[in-house]
């Protein structure tokens, strides 16, 4: 993937705002309603032409389809995947059990919108059966991208699929975890051989701590997400790391975050993650201080370091000095400025009908990302 090689480069987790009409669409196709399949590839059209040209308009050097055909980031797998149904009981988050009135404010928010919490359930065997959709969205994607430096696609981690469609069938997580590997590798591989970036999309290995893991220990937590790193290895197997990027975040939502799990503790089992770029959060007011842990665990010297200058829940538009301040930290820790790209802390459109910062500010704010980007760059050139 592209370095940093005269200026930072500027790119973002993956997803974008929909429109109304897209989000409709994708949400009552979810619910198992009778839709018009034409007029959904054609919304799907023209939001991806819409948001490559924000983002081309913002500044963004890696940039992506928006995942603008998607309900959801990971829930949208039964598209390509069978043995899902029903509906799972997702475990709430330590911070829903503490602060109901937390939850019911969230529960009057959105009140249209892809399902989070009750997605589909492993209801039998998981296989990969339809590759159609993927082919169709990178072959958009290389068509209409052609004015970025560089593209990527996202694909969901088998540790994300597990921990929110639930398994009911295997008979253990690891069993159900090593099945979604070996499917989901047909996804990976096929963003690959289109020539694209894959970005594993992995909040399983934070936020998760405090949710579908939140009655373990941390040491426990911790064997846990060793069997998530070994199943995206096993996913990703035979493509170079190089050409692939993880996404790491505690979850994107304005939340108190206060049983969030410190990057210092998890640190060194992302590091054995096969992949060539960390994308991970350093916006959001509980993890801004961290970059602590990665001076005293330094980044591989393989690795590229996405940090998150954009909070991806508020609509607060960072200043460009803020930004730069953030960027020049992060070279500061990783010690060469060729390996760090401004990024955002998570996407800007998780879920069909969920999305916290309003679609004119997302560009606002990618466009000060941009520009803090280059006033970092002139410090860190010396121009």
């Amino acid at each position: 993937m592209l370095m940093s090689t005269d200026r930072i480069l500027v790119s973002h987790v993956g997803s974008l705002p929909r429109a109304e009409t897209l989000s409709d669409l994708l949400i009552r196709q979810e619910a198992g309603e009778t839709i018009d399949a034409a007029e959904l590839a054609r919304q799907v059209e023209t939001a991806t032409a819409h948001v490559i040209g924000k983002q081309v308009e913002a500044g963004v050097d890696v940039g992506n389809d928006g995942e603008q055909s998607r309900v959801g980031f990971q829930t949208y797998v039964p598209r390509c995947l069978c043995g899902f149904g029903g509906e799972s009981k997702r475990p709430p988050a330590r911070d829903q059990l503490e602060f109901p009135s937390y939850v019911r404010q969230m529960a009057s928010r959105f009140p249209h919108s892809a399902r989070v919490t009750n997605a589909p359930a492993a209801l039998s065997e998981v296989r990969y059966v339809n590759s159609a959709p993927i082919k169709e969205d990178a072959a958009r994607l290389k068509r209409m991208g052609g004015r970025f430096s560089e593209c990527f696609m996202t694909a969901p981690s088998p540790g994300i699929v597990a921990t929110t469609m639930l398994n009911q069938h295997y008979d253990s997580h690891e069993a159900y975890l090593m099945a979604l590997a070996k499917a989901l590798a047909n996804e990976y591989r096929a963003i690959h051989d289109a020539g694209l970036v894959l970005q594993i999309d992995s909040p399983d290995l934070a936020m998760e701590r405090h949710r579908f893991f939140g009655h373990l220990t941390d040491a426990e937590f911790l064997k846990q997400l060793e069997l998530h790193i070994a199943a995206i290895n096993l996913g990703i197997d035979g493509i170079p790391r190089d050409r692939i990027r993880l996404h790491v975040c505690w979850g994107n939502n304005d939340g108190p975050h206060i049983h969030d799990i410190a990057m210092a503790a998890i640190l060194s089992e992302l590091y054995r993650a096969n992949v060539g770029a960390l994308s991970i959060e350093f916006a959001n007011p509980r993890h801004q201080h961290e970059y602590s842990a990665l001076r005293n665990n330094p980044l591989p010297a393989h690795m590229l370091l996405m940090p998150g200058v954009l909070d991806t829940t508020t609509n607060f538009v960072e200043h460009p000095e803020i930004v730069a301040r953030r960027l020049e930290e992060a070279v500061s820790v990783v010690g060469d400025r060729e390996r760090v790209i401004a990024g955002t802390d998570c996407g800007f459109g998780t879920f069909a009908g969920r999305e916290y910062v309003a679609d004119e500010i997302v560009w606002v704010k990618l466009a000060a990302a941009a520009e803090g980007a280059r006033i970092a760059s002139n410090r860190l050139w010396g121009r």
